[in-house]
């Protein structure tokens, strides 16, 4: 019997990171982001909650795209009403370096203390990270793999084009 890869396997994974409580600026800009990830066929990981974990799953979804959340609890029925698939994981916050993991680049829409710790996994792990509306790190090495978008078309090109980074997919158009 041969088992074929899902279609997605070949799909950029693009995590998009940012505040449970997020304001309506953010979940604007998150929620674009999410569009233009499903416009590319890319498939979204997010920490499955609400504020811009739950607006990008629901731009996403609305351009048809695939959701995947990675929750901090123990019960996968506690995840956002927009996502494809909800992981349990059980973890709380150590599901953070997991969501990392599982990326092949993220975009972190605003600020907290809990995104700011998966933009420091990403960049310790070398994954590529671009900030929208949020962290700015000066002091971050060139070469750290995280950089500044000033629109969500701006941070979705940046990370499927690859230029911060090995971004699978492709190119934005």
């Amino acid at each position: 019997m041969t088992s074929a890869l899902p279609p997605t396997a070949g799909a950029p994974h693009i995590g998009v990171i940012g505040p449970g409580g997020a304001n309506p600026e953010e979940s604007a800009l998150a929620r674009r982001v999410g569009e233009l990830l499903a416009g590319h066929g890319a498939v979204l990981l997010c920490g499955g909650l609400g504020g811009v974990m739950e607006a990008a799953a629901a731009g996403a979804r609305s351009r048809g795209g695939i959701t995947v959340g990675l929750l901090p609890g123990p019960d996968r029925t506690r995840g956002n009403p927009h996502l494809t698939v909800a992981l349990a994981t059980g973890l709380g916050e150590l599901r953070n370096g997991l969501l990392v993991r599982a990326c092949d680049a993220l975009i972190a829409v605003g600020g907290s203390w809990g995104t700011l710790s998966e933009v420091a996994l990403a960049v310790r792990v070398g994954k590529p990270v671009v900030s929208l509306a949020g962290w700015s790190l000066p002091d971050a090495p060139a070469d750290a793999g995280l950089v500044r978008a000033a629109t969500p078309e701006e941070a979705v090109a940046a990370v499927l084009s690859g230029r911060h980074g090995r971004v699978g997919g492709r190119p934005p158009q």
